[in-house]
């Protein structure tokens, strides 16, 4: 997610709060197809093996099949591919090496890194937010949840709302390092939230670990607060979305290395 902000002389929008921020995003299907790669990736699947159905992708996701539907498409036009009339969706190319499954699995190895950046970054600054939040900053911690948890009742996975509530938990520490910092890893930071909320059963469970925060954050103690990120970034990292290939046993080697 590619939350710019405004130019200075775009009126009306450079004193909003990050949750009132115009947010400009790719569209959903192109996210959804990345979840596809992934899960071609993390399941080792190989030329000719049949993918999800379409309506179980749809429930897995959290998201409309007409957004499945465009995903598949999207990656049937790249090759990658091939829809088989009453058939299915079958893997037609496996080259983790080249075009968008290298750029999934290269971004799926920086994931670990990222998160690592985000425990160094995001927990002082709950501590932070707690001691330093204003009442305009706890209206904005507030706009996100609410967005988050409109979305994530809508049956959608509260991307747009979980970013609104980190860069307002962000903005409460009243750090400008700090904020610089995060503002730098924006893009991979949004990578990881992608991942993390696509995963099933996931948005109601960061909902309520966002909750936990913002109410740590409201009491103004610092403690609650930065061990309620902590937790809640333990529960982004408890995924299986950082492994690449199933685990080998030892000795094996790999099969992308042989």
């Amino acid at each position: 997610m590619d939350d710019r902000r405004p130019a200075a002389d775009h009126p009306g929008t450079a004193d909003l709060a990050p949750a009132l921020r115009p947010l400009a995003r790719s569209p959903l299907y192109e996210a959804i197809a990345e979840r596809l790669l992934s899960h071609v990736v993390q399941s080792d699947l190989q030329v000719g093996d049949r993918l999800p159905g379409e309506r179980d992708l749809a429930q897995r996701l959290g998201v409309s099949r007409t957004t499945v539907r465009q995903a598949i498409v999207a990656l049937q036009t790249q090759g990658i591919v091939e829809v088989r009339h009453g058939g299915g969706t079958f893997l037609r190319e496996l080259d983790p090496t080249s075009g968008p499954l290298a750029k999934v699995v290269d971004r799926r190895n920086r994931l670990p890194a990222v998160l690592e950046a985000r425990r160094a970054l995001e927990i002082p600054i709950a501590a932070l937010a707690a001691e330093r939040r204003t009442d305009d900053d706890l209206t904005a911690i507030e706009a996100g949840l609410g967005l988050m948890r409109g979305q994530v009742e809508a049956g959608e996975i509260g991307l747009e709302g979980d970013g609104a509530f980190h860069e307002a938990v962000t903005e409460a520490a009243h750090n400008p390092v700090l904020a610089d910092l995060m503002d730098r890893l924006r893009e991979s930071v949004a990578e990881t939230r992608g991942e993390s909320l696509s995963q099933r059963g996931r948005p109601p469970r960061s909902l309520a670990d966002h909750q936990t925060i913002a109410d740590a954050i409201v009491a103004g103690d610092a403690s609650a607060a930065a061990d309620a990120m902590r937790a809640h970034l333990d529960h982004v990292a408890d995924l299986r979305l950082f492994e690449i290939y199933p685990a080998q046993p030892v000795g094996e080697t790999p099969k992308d290395a042989r």
